[in-house]
């Protein structure tokens, strides 16, 4: 990473971080369609659980973003043995942590749960999936925290793969253990939680083993008391503003879903289907921006600023040029997409309506993307919340209220797609003038 081509390094850093997006999607999808197949209280169950579970995960991306950073730096100065007892401690922290939360969240399922908006009739459902799931939470928590510490090397290949073969195992297990085929008893939606915490456990030993033995990036012992609080806060200071910076697209999302319910259901089932399309739009900026942390980490540490911001701006260009054909592609194709979601004329309307004209900022959402994970590289994520929140809540949320008001639907869209252009030109420019003065901190 340090000095060969940069187009070839993050090309070849990229394209397993897309199967290993794709995987998590499919875990996802996966556990939701077998769970479905139990009835719609069941499907209803696991619904209420995502905002939960998503705050657990946010803390464990934000934990791996911080090591990643932490990691990529210090490997970059040549310090392989400080990286060793700087991912020890991480790890353990991340265990305690999260064991805390998980601990916390056992002992107030019913009460969190009925304040969500359950009924009685899913609180023992939600129970017996969310006790499984947090005392075999930090199984979870381990692998994608040591699994960033593996992509800050440089290699992508190994996280993916783990995580590939997790979700395989996962789409195995949950059939025989909800259902109870063959020998295996029939444990209803507390089948799904088991069959996930064992793709974990697979995910957790293989990532530990690969830290141990072959990065050599796990030691037996913590480090002594001095040097221990100083590796908990360089993580910390990364990890903290990261994990906020995840819990904010959801609670956004939230808010414009309130802004698409004025405007009728029509509206809401549309931006629904579209959303999912665009999830799938922007894999390869997700994985594109994921690699771009540790590369610049690493070359930040080995004071090499200027390759930093040129491999910043590089991929700023490609999200240009990239979301660019992808959205001709689209174009053509959003009437095909739009049925395959719906056959309600005016909902297959607003679809169409939506990929033709929110996906041209793609590009420039990709570039925030972009900015935001080499922010996270350069251990400066208090300016990488800052960057999503203007994004969301300076221009996105206000630009689709103002349109809903003066345009109807139409008009959401063009406010998402002005948000999006604006927030990606002030990346941008902050890319240009400003980023590689904080790598040379």
């Amino acid at each position: 990473m340090l000095t060969a081509p940069m187009p070839a390094v993050l090309l070849r850093m990229t394209g397993p971080m897309i199967l290993g997006i794709v995987a998590i999607l499919a875990f996802n999808l996966i556990d939701t369609f077998f769970i479905g197949m139990l009835g719609t209280q069941a499907l209803a169950a696991i619904s209420f659980t995502f905002p939960v579970t998503f705050v657990v995960t946010s803390l464990a991306m934000g934990l791996g973003a911080g090591l990643s950073a932490v990691i990529g730096h210090t490997l970059g100065q040549g310090k392989h043995e400080e990286a060793a007892h700087l991912t020890t401690d991480s790890l353990f922290l991340a265990v305690v942590l999260v064991c805390a939360l998980a601990l916390l969240g056992a002992l107030t399922i019913n009460p969190l749960f009925r304040l969500l908006g359950a009924g009685e009739a899913l609180i023992a459902l939600i129970h017996d999936y969310m006790l499984i799931w947090y005392l075999t939470v930090p199984m979870l928590v381990l692998p994608m925290v040591g699994n960033a510490a593996i992509r800050a090397t440089g290699d992508t290949k190994t996280p993916s793969l783990v995580m590939a073969v997790a979700g395989l195992v996962n789409g195995v297990l949950d059939p025989l253990l909800i259902f109870g085929i063959g020998p295996f008893p029939e444990w209803g939606i507390r089948g799904a939680a088991i069959a996930t915490s064992l793709s974990w456990l697979m995910a957790m030993l293989v990532s530990l083993y690969i830290l141990r033995h072959r990065e050599g990036l796990l030691r037996w012992r913590l480090s002594p008391r001095r040097a221990l609080l100083a590796h908990w806060r360089a993580l910390l200071h990364v990890a903290v503003p990261a994990s906020f910076t995840n819990m904010l697209n959801p609670l956004a999302n939230a808010v414009l879903m309130a802004i698409f319910a004025g405007l009728g259901t029509e509206v809401v089932a549309a931006y629904g289907a579209a959303s999912r399309v665009e999830a799938l739009l922007l894999i390869v900026m997700m994985a594109l921006s994921s690699v771009l942390a540790p590369f610049v980490s690493q070359n930040c540490g080995a004071s090499n600023p200027a390759r930093a911001r040129a491999a910043l701006l590089l991929c700023m260009r490609f999200a240009l040029l990239f979301q660019l054909v992808i959205y001709a592609l689209t174009w053509l194709l959003a009437p095909l997409i739009a049925t395959l979601f719906s056959d309600h004329p005016k909902v297959v309307r607003l679809i169409v309506l939506y990929l033709h004209l929110v996906p041209i900022g793609y590009g420039f959402q990709g570039m925030v993307m972009l900015l935001a994970s080499s922010l996270n590289g350069v251990r400066a994520s208090s300016i990488s919340f800052l960057f999503n929140g203007m994004r969301l809540f300076v221009f996105l949320l206000p630009g689709a209220w103002l349109g809903a008001r003066l345009g109807g639907e139409e008009g959401v869209y063009l406010g998402i797609l002005i948000a999006n252009l604006a927030a990606g030109g002030l990346a941008w420019f902050y890319a240009h003038h400003h980023f590689e003065r904080l790598c040379r901190r």
